[in-house]
């Protein structure tokens, strides 16, 4: 069936355009103002936004009822959004991150290092050439000073000694037959029996006798000290370290043969940074840590020049080792004690933080269950114990939070949650670890 045309001037195409021109525009704002408030409640119930909340509500007001039945719910979480924001974030944290300042002794202290070793290290050789009869010490054996360690071959030394003393006997007699011919020829003389010439020869033969027996002794003494050297003595009280020998070797003049360890007092060589050269003194109480044992020792000497190559100052520390418990060649730690501050207020050096590489030290602090940025002016570092001295900016008392609790700040809530499973925020007690809600 063909519509009919109708003409363009016919009264009723007339009132039906008008009636499409009228009708277009509202349904247009209305699906605008139904779009608007979806997306205002969207935004409300992300963000928190009270403003988001209030343009959803009020959508409604244009008349369309699609818009306000999604601008609905989209307030009401907006309002929830908006709780939620209004309170600061929270952590929580274990009774070990967190310390008490209180107040103790602390050590001002220069840390050393290095190897422990024997005071005296003495090298025996041989002092003639000649097969050993005889080998009394082994490794590890504890000598005193002067114990025979070995013993050499001695029937030809002892022969030139006895030679010797012959020789010194026969001197002896010459001059005393010598003194008494000097006499007579002196009486002879003066009586006018014998010529001055004789005399004189009498008197020089006494000369002779006496340089003869002097020779005689000088002789004697050193045979004798080859008879000494075939007994190997031990020169210093110590420990037998090495033995090179064995019984019946040939031992030839300077060959090493025992190597004897002083071990009573061992000293320590290390070298501190030059600018702690005017901390380090001799006499200075050293606290030593080695093999997992602590020991005590003493400065005993200080280098009095700097190392050109590498600014250091060499220290030569003694530690008593009467028992001897540490070995030598120990590797240890220590400290120079340079000065004991009593009643010190410290703190752990694990709270110290710093925001950048000049700027000053400050740690978090718990007030009343808020987390404070404190600045702190320090004093005595100890780092062997871990503590600081703290100048300014805490009390006895204070509560701090030490080491790597994960990101807090300023102005955060800090619940603390001990062993029982109990928590405390500033004051309050509760179990269960949580906070009551706010009211509302």
């Amino acid at each position: 069936m063909r519509r009919r045309a109708l003409p363009i001037d016919n009264p009723l195409l007339v009132r039906r355009s008008r009636l499409r021109a009228a009708v277009a525009p509202s349904g247009r704002a209305a699906a605008l103002a139904a779009a608007l408030a979806a997306v205002a409640a969207l935004a409300a119930g992300c963000s928190g936004d009270k403003e988001g909340a209030q343009t959803a509500a009020a959508a409604p007001a244009t008349g369309q009822p699609g818009a306000g039945a999604r601008g609905g719910p989209g307030a009401a979480g907006g309002s929830d959004g908006a709780g939620g924001g209004r309170g600061a974030p929270s952590v929580a944290l274990s009774a070990s991150d967190v310390s008490v300042v209180r107040r103790r002794a602390i050590e001002a202290s220069t840390p050393i290092a290095g190897d422990l070793r024997p005071v005296e290290t003495v090298e025996v050789r041989a002092r003639l050439e000649g097969d050993l009869v005889g080998v009394y010490v082994n490794e590890g054996e504890r000598v005193s000073a002067g114990q025979l360690l070995a013993r050499f071959e001695a029937s030809e030394q002892v022969s030139d000694r006895r030679s010797a003393e012959a020789e010194r006997a026969a001197a002896e007699a010459a001059l005393n037959t010598a003194q008494w011919n000097a006499e007579q020829s002196g009486e002879l003389f003066r009586a006018g029996a014998i010529p001055e010439r004789d005399y004189r020869v009498a008197e020089q033969a006494v000369s002779a006798a006496r340089a003869q027996l002097a020779a005689a002794e000088a002789r004697l003494r050193s045979t004798g000290s080859f008879v000494t050297d075939t007994r190997v003595l031990s020169p210093v009280a110590g420990v037998v370290e090495r033995r090179v020998v064995q019984n019946g070797e040939r031992v030839a003049r300077g060959a090493p043969m025992f190597t004897v360890v002083r071990n009573d007092v061992l000293e320590l060589t290390a070298s501190v940074p030059s600018r702690s050269a005017g901390d380090v003194r001799p006499g200075q109480t050293v606290h030593f840590t080695a093999d997992g044992r602590a020991f005590d020792g003493t400065v005993a000497r200080v280098s009095p020049t700097i190392d050109p190559a590498t600014r250091s100052l060499t220290v030569y520390v003694r530690v008593p080792n009467h028992d001897g418990t540490l070995k030598g060649n120990t590797f240890a730690t220590g400290r120079v004690i340079g000065q004991t501050i009593d009643g010190a207020l410290v703190v752990p050096t694990t709270a110290l933080r710093q925001a950048g590489d000049d700027s000053a030290s400050f740690v978090y602090r718990l007030a009343g269950g808020t987390i404070d940025r404190t600045p702190v002016r320090l004093g005595v570092v100890d780092e062997a114990t871990g503590v600081a001295q703290v100048l300014d900016g805490l009390s006895e008392g204070d509560r701090v939070i030490v080491g790597n609790v994960g990101a807090i700040g300023s102005g955060m809530r800090a619940t603390v949650v001990d062993a029982s499973g109990e928590s405390q925020v500033g004051s309050d007690r509760q179990k269960g670890g949580t906070r009551p809600p706010p009211s509302p």
